[in-house]
């Protein structure tokens, strides 16, 4: 893959083909961490947060929250992440084994889906 690339989505728009990409998966989120070239060849991380959903329909869609991270700001971001993720472990050492409870009181809206309206999986 050449380095800097541009290419149209599906959307029309163009988005820069990841150098190196790496995905962790944490119960119903996704997480992607991809690393992108500017036009000039300067990288910077992309930080996606993708999440199952479905719509009223029963159909489902990815929705997708993303933040873009330069290296001249990565010191700054991970001294303030493990701080505040220090601040956590150490003022709230609950550990909390029902993940699925958390993320259901999360969701702002809830739809109800019956079964039948599901499509098989592919």
């Amino acid at each position: 893959m050449e380095e800097g690339i541009e290419n149209a989505n599906e959307h029309g728009t163009y988005e820069r083909e990841e150098i190196h990409s790496k995905a962790v998966r944490a119960g119903k989120r996704t997480y992607f961490f991809d690393v992108k070239a500017t036009k000039r060849n300067d990288y910077y991380l992309t930080i996606t947060e993708s999440k199952k959903r479905f719509n009223r329909e029963g159909r489902f869609f990815y929705e997708k929250h993303k933040i873009f991270l330069y290296k001249e700001d990565f010191d700054k971001f991970i001294e303030n992440l493990n701080e505040v993720i220090d601040f956590i472990k150490t003022s709230n050492p609950v550990i909390i084994t029902d993940r699925e409870e958390i993320e259901s009181e999360a969701n702002e809206e809830f739809v109800a889906v019956e079964f039948e309206d599901l499509e098989k999986p592919e």
